[in-house]
């Protein structure tokens, strides 16, 4: 039974992380700062935004993905274990190891979201200031879209899950046969003790702390002051005239043969 939930969440955390929504997050990142890297060296958004990205890069560096996808192997699958009245497990050393990823891996996300919230934060100041309004709407856009995926995708909380799993699993495995690896740490019990926060509480106080920028700040409306009224009704109006001749153009258009001219 502990062997079957391991391999779902295993799975589970495994397509999490692989995700598109991440992998394409990280390209778009690495393609603003590189656009903007000789002209932004000292702005203040952009040293955030490398901070995010720094975030990133240690996270695929760890290859945490390619790490599930060892223990799912080496975890038997349910006929093998129907067939048999014993079956193999993972070592203790292969499951500390993976236990000592999860627990890095979610210090960083944790610290991927706050550096998300730290940069969103200066963007939109810089931004009512306005200075340099591409780089700052881009970085504000794609910071929030960052923010989201993992939010959405529950990619910390499948990860503390995991750790569950993994924790019951050693603890039964190492009450078998002690075979320590990882010396002088103690892996611990439950893992919001080590991440020192309760993560849904920091995640819903983060949310409303970029809610309550964008609110205040209102930045679009600094950017663009709303037109006065005569104004806007004679730009309604030009507007619903050019989609009328549109409209009267492209039935001319469909009517007509493509090969003949068109005056």
């Amino acid at each position: 039974r502990c062997l079957s939930a391991l391999r779902r969440r295993c799975d589970i955390a495994g397509k999490r992380l692989s995700g598109p929504g991440l992998a394409a997050e990280g390209r778009v990142l690495r393609a603003v700062l590189y656009a903007y890297h000789s002209r932004l060296l000292r702005h203040r958004p952009y040293l955030a935004l490398q901070q995010v990205e720094q975030c990133l890069k240690r996270l695929w560096k760890m290859n945490l993905v390619g790490c599930l996808e060892t223990l799912v192997k080496l975890i038997p699958k349910k006929n093998a274990s129907k067939a048999h009245a014993e079956c193999l497990v993972p070592s203790q050393p292969m499951l500390e190891t993976v236990a000592l990823k999860v627990l890095g891996g979610c210090k960083l996300i944790l610290r991927l979201l706050d550096c998300c919230c730290k940069a969103f934060t200066l963007s939109v100041k810089h931004l009512c200031s306005k200075e340099f309004i591409l780089l700052n709407t881009l970085a504000s856009g794609l910071l929030s879209r960052l923010w989201f995926v993992i939010q959405y995708r529950c990619v910390l909380q499948t990860l503390t899950s995991l750790y569950g799993a993994l924790s019951t699993m050693l603890h039964l495995v190492s009450e078998t046969q002690q075979a320590p690896y990882i010396k002088g740490f103690t892996f611990p019990s439950d893992i919001s003790d080590f991440l020192g926060v309760n993560i849904p509480s920091e995640t819903k106080k983060q949310k409303a702390q970029m809610l309550i920028i964008k609110k205040s700040t209102s930045w679009m409306k600094k950017l663009f002051p709303p037109m006065p009224e005569a104004v806007s009704k004679v730009g309604k109006k030009r507007r619903t005239e050019a989609c009328t001749s549109a409209m009267k153009n492209r039935s001319i258009l469909c009517a007509m043969d493509i090969g003949e001219t068109v005056v």
